[in-house]
């Protein structure tokens, strides 16, 4: 990572702006072309060091719901769980934990009532406790890079 891309990545956690041309506005702040823009966010996320870039929504305000759910995945059979989880389309992202709880996962809802559902759902399918750990309280941490 250089100068630019961590300019990029300071920049881009404050907002991204809603008009006809936003990577072309943002380009300018920074003072590179849009397609140098796009293309060094393309290799940002190719090569792991951002592992998303797209919108949070904050889906409680709009009516639905989140929760962060865990399971005790035996290994011997890791792989099919994460293939059962990730079916889902209400799980937003899976990752393993080396922890007794070794594999978690992001549930979004449209509705609060379907958080339930779809955990029961998971345990049917899995045979596996679906722990559910909702969130109490958010909190946001940004990362800003040194220059």
């Amino acid at each position: 990572m250089d100068e630019i891309d961590r300019a990029i990545i300071n920049s881009l956690q404050d907002g991204f702006p809603i008009c006809p041309s936003p990577y072309k506005k943002v380009a300018e702040t920074l003072n590179i072309s849009e397609q140098a823009l796009i293309e060094r966010l393309q290799t940002l996320l190719d090569s792991g060091i951002l592992s998303r870039f797209g919108p949070m929504f904050h889906a409680e305000q709009m009516g639905g719901a989140l929760t962060l759910a865990a399971v005790k995945a035996p290994e011997d059979s890791y792989d099919t769980i994460a293939e059962i989880i990730n079916s889902f389309p209400e799980v937003a992202h899976n990752y393993a934990r080396e922890h007794t709880l070794n594999m978690w996962f992001v549930l979004a809802t449209e509705t609060p009532e379907q958080i339930q559902q779809v955990i029961r759902q998971i345990e049917a399918q899995t045979g596996l406790t679906v722990y559910n750990m909702p969130k109490i309280q958010e909190y946001f941490v940004g990362l800003k890079l040194e220059a």
